[in-house]
């Protein structure tokens, strides 16, 4: 008797189509604005902090239409001349870009500045994270006592015990063990230093 096979080839799912428009909006493409060198540092840092990536930021702030046509209502294009501000390029999706242009083409606002107030969006994010910060840094510096103990007991081990009594030998794992999560702990809030200057 003949076993019934499924041929799954010839499933079919009524799943709506994306449409080869949809598609080309998730291209990255290159665009540069002239920003304050403060909204760099802003998206900068809570890309690093947040483990994200700038274009990822970018599409999830522009690509809210609702909220760059309510920071356009809100721009004073005099204002935001006068400010100093510096060319930066970055990678966002096809998207989001067209999403800026028409936006900033509809409002008669200028697209930097539409960039510049979406970005302050992040504020409340990062002075979060600079809190969250110091407090890190607080406790890598009990970490580092911590280590500091455990190596003088260590080394009262290897004197009392010696270099190969298993007490010393699982006490120098340990040790070993709290070096490397010092170590990688201590490179992590190195790595965020720059989120200091937004503490209030």
């Amino acid at each position: 008797m003949a076993k019934n096979k499924t041929d799954h080839r010839k499933i079919e799912f009524s799943l709506p189509q994306p449409s080869p428009s949809e598609l080309r909006g998730r291209q990255s493409v290159r665009a540069t604005f002239k920003l304050t060198e403060r909204a760099i540092e802003a998206l900068s840092v809570c890309a690093v902090h947040l483990g994200i990536k700038q274009k990822s930021l970018f599409d999830h702030l522009i690509d809210d239409i609702r909220s760059l046509e309510s920071i356009a209502e809100r721009v004073n294009s005099q204002q935001f001349s006068q400010l100093s501000r510096v060319q930066k390029t970055y990678v966002l999706s096809r998207r989001t870009l067209m999403c800026l242009d028409k936006t900033s083409r509809q409002s008669s606002a200028p697209r930097d500045a539409l960039v510049e107030y979406s970005i302050q969006r992040l504020m409340p994010v990062i002075r979060k994270e600079a809190m969250r910060h110091r407090e890190r840094k607080a406790l890598l510096e009990k970490i580092q006592d911590h280590l500091a103990y455990g190596e003088e007991i260590l080394e009262n081990s290897r004197g009392v015990l010696g270099e190969e009594d298993p007490v010393t030998l699982r006490l120098s794992g340990a040790v070993a063990a709290c070096r490397n999560a010092y170590e990688n702990i201590r490179s992590f809030v190195k790595k965020g230093e720059g989120i200091e200057q937004f503490v209030e």
